[in-house]
């Protein structure tokens, strides 16, 4: 690193990776920055920077000072231990800009000499108070899960003919009769402790868990536009009870929801998703199952015009990231409740392989891992993407309509496309998804409009777009013309 880097970076400013100081002499306050960034996702602490960006830096006793004050903090200060790095980086005029570079910590919770646990907040940190971030922080190492963290529920509240047909069919084994024998199976199984049931054993076979639990619910609202809107909504429905019977009801309102296809089915024939249904299947049981039962806070789910979203509480656990998933990782954040529903319980195999079966049938996929709000929200849009368009067929179009005799360039036949699936979609829309100007995208529907190709019916706000012909007999598709 030179004085390029450092002035690279502290042109960025502060945020939860990067702290500035002038200088430091208190060992304490520099303990408590060392936790905060151990407990979080790791960051740098650039010496000889001011708070207005200046770089002052450090002569050489400022330097040996230091150097020696960190280490002494970071082996005396602090619970567990930490290892930081120095890097003493000259800036001119014989000055120097120490960077610490703190890892994310493997042994959280961290503690300072006074047992505070410090977290980053934004460019600044403060301290854990309150139970549940303590216990996300040893769920984070794999040390607490919070499907395992018994609640108040007795198992009176099982659902003795749930749980028999679960014994049944997958154990071929026999109800216990008496509650001293079915405290010990539910505790040999990991589904309860000391006579009471754990979140696990509540989700999967309670009666009425929300009774308990009234926050692990799924909320479902189906909007007409493309945007939350307070005051207008289409549908709107709170999914409770077990697991299997949110993810059953939760899925029959997505269903329903979806804007569906005729093609070439009878008129009286129910209409096709335009994805395919294990798409809404795979990421349901994922946010089920993987969601962050420590924050006391439902899962969300929003259908729109041209999109599902489904907001689940929690970031994605330890260091995946979003590649990682793609690519197939996977994380048990809550191994109890992933291992008796990989049993039956949902249509989940806990092989870490979903989302990429997910990515195969359906690309227009988008995921969103917000550390600020602590939610992950996975988007799926109703139109794929225009380079999985230009791949398509181009002669799947003839089945929405009778053939002519019609020459369209390839924006022209991206855009009917786009009109088939939603034909309620607007310029802007239509101009966002393929990534050209709005005005391109008017006159090339203003082109097939009059082709004949195109009709607009009803009002510009309220109306939609109608494929009058369109087929088998379209010419070689031309560049767009531009």
């Amino acid at each position: 690193m030179n004085r390029t880097d450092i002035e690279q970076l502290v042109s960025l400013g502060e945020d939860s990776s990067r702290q500035f100081k002038e200088d430091v002499r208190n060992a304490d306050s520099l303990a408590a920055d060392l936790v905060a960034f151990s407990n979080s996702e790791g960051g740098n602490i650039l010496i000889g920077v001011a708070d207005d960006r200046s770089i002052p830096g450090l002569d050489a006793d400022d330097v040996r000072r230091i150097n020696q004050l960190i280490a002494n903090t970071a082996t005396q200060h602090v619970r567990s231990p930490i290892l930081p790095r120095t890097e003493n980086v000259p800036i001119g005029d014989d000055r120097v800009v120490i960077v610490v570079t703190v890892s994310p910590g493997i042994d959280k919770p961290y503690f300072d000499r006074q047992g505070i646990v410090w977290v980053k907040s934004g460019s600044d940190k403060r301290r854990i108070q309150s139970k549940e971030e303590l216990r996300r922080l040893f769920q984070s190492v794999d040390l607490l899960h919070a499907d395992e963290v018994p609640t108040r529920a007795g198992i009176q509240l099982i659902d003795r003919l749930r749980f028999r047909d679960f014994l049944s069919d997958v154990y071929q084994q026999e109800l216990p009769e008496n509650d001293d024998a079915l405290t010990q199976l539910l505790d040999n199984m990991n589904l309860a402790s000391t006579g009471r049931l754990n979140l696990a054993g509540l989700l999967l076979f309670g009666r009425q868990p929300q009774l308990t639990k009234p926050a692990f619910v799924v909320k479902a609202v189906s909007y007409p536009g493309t945007v939350v809107d307070v005051n207008q909504y289409l549908d709107s429905e709170d999914f409770e009870g077990p697991l299997s019977k949110v993810f059953k009801d939760a899925l029959s309102f997505i269903i329903r929801s979806l804007p569906k296809q005729q093609q070439s089915q009878g008129i009286n024939e129910p209409g096709r998703l335009p994805i395919p249904r294990i798409v809404f299947e795979e990421l349901l049981v994922n946010a089920l199952i993987h969601r962050d039962y420590f924050i006391e806070s439902p899962i969300r789910l929003f259908i729109f015009e041209n999109r599902l979203e489904i907001i689940s509480p929690g970031n994605l656990p330890n260091h995946l990231t979003i590649n990682k998933i793609r690519a197939g990782n996977s994380v048990f954040r809550n191994p109890i409740l992933a291992y008796y529903a990989a049993k039956g319980i949902l249509p989940y195999r806990g092989l870490g392989t979903g989302i990429r079966r997910v990515l195969t049938e359906w690309d227009a996929i988008d995921f969103t891992d917000d550390r600020q709000a602590c939610t992950f929200t996975v988007t799926i849009r109703f139109i794929k993407s225009p380079d999985v368009l230009k791949t398509q067929n181009k002669d799947a179009l003839s089945t929405y309509c009778a053939p002519i005799n019609a020459s369209l360039n390839e924006l022209q036949l991206h855009i009917i496309t786009f009109i088939l699936t939603d034909p309620k979609i607007s310029y802007d829309e239509i101009a966002r998804q393929i990534g050209k100007h709005r005005t391109t995208i008017m006159r090339n529907i203003s082109k097939m409009k009059d082709m004949g190709l195109l009709l607009r019916i009803g009002s510009k706000k309220m109306g939609h777009w109608e494929v009058v012909e369109i087929g088998s007999k379209i010419e070689e598709v031309k560049d767009a013309d531009e």
